[in-house]
């Protein structure tokens, strides 16, 4: 019998086919959860036959991985491009708000793979590790920012990890239609970066 040696891919092939399959597969995760999805359901989403993945991607963890660092990077992006040139804490707050609000309500699945599907062991995927350390490091400094010209109280960190926690319930409760008892999404997260006594 003879074998014909499958040709080498290049690195635009790879790049290309990559990026056809995380924006599938961050459909398919969305949609059926990580339990839910196969390198052999994706290749039936692509039309393609269905070991063509595996010429991509070692295994389906590997894959996971991938969606969710390229997510990430389009959330810090976000963040980055918000608070590009800002000078003023408060303001550096609120666009942030502003940013991680819409890159939620506009990109609702990756947003829900990023957060809260089963996630990899701390150190399993330095890349995906380094884009959400990024994701956060603007909020961060941004609350860093705050803490220093007496806008906010506190350690900064803490502080940071608390803003966050409360815009994401926000977001996913809204997200999953929960906000229903009597304050509407935008009222709510309209008070989470403003000083407590201009809230009130």
């Amino acid at each position: 019998m003879l074998w014909v040696a499958r040709a080498v891919l290049t690195v635009e092939e790879l790049g290309a086919f990559r990026a056809r399959a995380v924006a599938a597969a961050t459909r398919l995760f969305a949609e059926r959860g990580y339990r839910g999805v196969t390198l052999r359901s994706l290749a039936k989403e692509l039309g393609v036959s269905p070991m063509t993945p595996y010429r991509y991607f070692e295994n389906k963890e590997e894959l996971f991985a991938m969606v969710r660092t390229e997510a990430f990077r389009r959330f810090a992006d976000a963040q980055r491009d918000a608070v590009a040139g800002s000078e003023d804490p408060e303001d550096a707050l609120r666009m942030l708000g502003r940013a991680y609000v819409s890159f939620a309500l506009d990109e609702p699945d990756a947003y829900h793979i990023m957060f809260e599907l089963l996630q990899a062991p701390a150190g399993t995927y330095p890349e995906l590790e380094a884009e959400q350390a990024r994701a956060f490091s603007y909020l961060h400094e941004a609350v860093q920012a705050s803490v220093n010209v007496g806008l906010l109280e506190g350690e900064s960190l803490p502080r940071a990890h608390y803003l966050w926690a409360q815009l994401h319930g926000l977001v996913s409760l809204h997200l999953a239609g929960k906000l229903v008892m009597g304050c509407s999404f935008e009222e709510l997260v309209s008070t989470v970066f403003v000083k407590p006594e201009a809230a009130q």
